[in-house]
């Protein structure tokens, strides 16, 4: 039974993982996407995205925080400056783990980690679509536009 099991442990004691996790954090912070395991993707998923809101606010305290667990200060930097600044308006969901298939060596499942925000493919040119209510499938008079006939000349008088 799995009752309260809620950390993947990966295989490692806990201060191998932390170290990982960390590493792992900060290559996806620099390269902006990384290649890994299924399972290490969604490990990082979850340590990641506390840090991506954090950096929303840029106080004394949250870079602390970050710092403590990211432990490069560079990365903190450009999390704090430039992720960031990209992904203020985004309430949540800041990486999309994409399955890759499977491994060559140890068969083991591959999956790519990203930031949502900085993959051109995904979101060319950042277009928002405009807010639209739902039509009928049949064609009525509510997708077609009603035009007025134009009056003829004994009609006028």
């Amino acid at each position: 039974m799995r009752h309260g099991k809620k950390v993947n442990h990966l295989g490692r004691k806990t201060a191998h993982r932390k170290s990982m996790l960390a590493n792992m954090a900060c290559s996806l912070i620099e390269h902006k996407r990384i290649n890994t395991t299924v399972a290490k993707a969604k490990a990082l998923k979850s340590f990641v995205e506390p840090l991506i809101t954090k950096s929303k606010e840029d106080t004394t305290h949250n870079r602390r925080i970050v710092m403590a667990r990211l432990r490069q200060k560079d990365i903190v930097t450009e999390l704090f400056r430039d992720v960031a600044v990209k992904i203020g308006d985004r309430p949540g969901g800041y990486t999309r783990i994409i399955k890759l298939g499977n491994r060559l060596g140890d068969n083991a499942d591959m999956a790519m980690i990203e930031l949502v925000d900085y993959n051109e493919v995904y979101n060319p040119g950042k277009t928002k679509k405009t807010k639209t209510t739902r039509r009928s499938r049949r064609g009525g008079s509510a997708s077609k536009p009603v035009v007025a006939p134009a009056p003829t000349s004994k009609e006028e008088e």
